[in-house]
């Protein structure tokens, strides 16, 4: 399966709630965790933004931001205080005057639209791909193996397919 390609491109028709949406999620970001992952949150909200019918015309952008922040802490262990960035689930609910059983049923709808699980490829922040074994698992003739314990060749095939973000081999 290649990689999905994530943009913050929406119709101009979502951009006012697009734009209220992402306004909250920066400010969060900026308070709680990084520029990063403030740009994960901008591509999420805009794929909401893209869905048809589109679920953030109904309801309070700041609730929907605070959805995107948990679904996303939720891929990426942003509430893992060992993990850089961290935040709480206390902070996000804090932030945005929200009870803990709207925040969570905010991401639980956000992560099943999307079909996103704890290190979805889709969804890590790109500083943390190389951590996620997710990423490098490949079924080559039958078996899943890790493409980065593969010959450079065979990386190089993933790599041209779409399905892994750079040929390991060639890092140093």
């Amino acid at each position: 399966m290649p990689m999905p390609k994530r943009s913050q491109t929406v119709p101009d028709t979502m951009l006012p709630v697009y734009t209220a949406v992402i306004a909250q999620t920066d400010a969060f970001c900026q308070a709680h965790l990084d520029a990063e992952c403030a740009v994960l949150c901008r591509e999420l909200a805009a794929a909401l933004a893209r869905k048809r019918p589109s679920p953030i015309v109904r309801g309070q952008p700041g609730i929907w931001a605070a959805g995107v922040i948990s679904a996303l802490a939720s891929v990426n262990f942003w509430y893992d205080r060992s993990q850089t960035p961290h935040t709480t689930g206390t902070q996000v609910c804090q932030f945005f005057d929200a009870s803990s059983s709207t925040v969570g049923s905010k991401s639980k709808q956000i992560r099943t639209m999307f079909k996103m699980h704890p290190l979805d490829p889709g969804w890590t922040a790109p500083s943390k791909l190389d951590d996620n074994p997710i990423m490098w698992m490949v079924e080559v003739n039958g078996f899943v193996v890790d493409i980065r314990h593969m010959p450079r060749e065979a990386q190089v095939i993933a790599y041209e397919k779409g399905i892994i973000p750079y040929i390991p081999a060639d890092q140093t």
